[in-house]
């Protein structure tokens, strides 16, 4: 039984690998692809060392297992928004069925610089009252 567990999480966890570089070759734009990466490949890793932990049942085995997923689950989000940021700065293009880019009234490209999103800066907040 637990053979059968362990080659059907390297199986699934296979397939999200294989639907994570797919997502690479046929998404249109850097945002898509970051997504389709960040999504099913840690997915694809998780369930790939859980069939790891299973199979080898050794205390040892469990707890690297374990600190792997635990680190590819806050490792790839964070390095995929890194990235996705840095290719929005140097110019890469969004695809064309992009509905909304919000960061587009906050960044200046020619000095790379963002504002904080407020445009009343200086002003007072209007919850902010000049009553002692």
């Amino acid at each position: 039984m637990t053979e059968l567990l362990t080659e059907l999480l390297i199986l699934v966890g296979a397939v999200f690998m294989l639907l994570a570089a797919l997502g690479v070759v046929r998404l249109p734009d850097l945002l898509t692809r970051m997504h389709a990466t960040t999504k099913a490949a840690t997915l694809g890793a998780t369930l790939i060392m859980l069939a790891v932990a299973l199979h080898f049942a050794q205390v040892a085995v469990v707890a690297r297992a374990l600190g792997v997923i635990l680190f590819i689950l806050m490792t790839a989000p964070v390095a995929a928004h890194v990235i996705g940021r840095a290719g929005y700065f140097v110019g890469s293009r969004l695809w064309e069925g992009t509905l909304k880019d919000e960061l587009k009234p906050n960044y200046d490209p020619l000095t790379h610089e963002l504002k904080s999103g407020r445009e009343d800066q200086g002003k007072p907040r209007p919850d902010e009252s000049d009553a002692p």
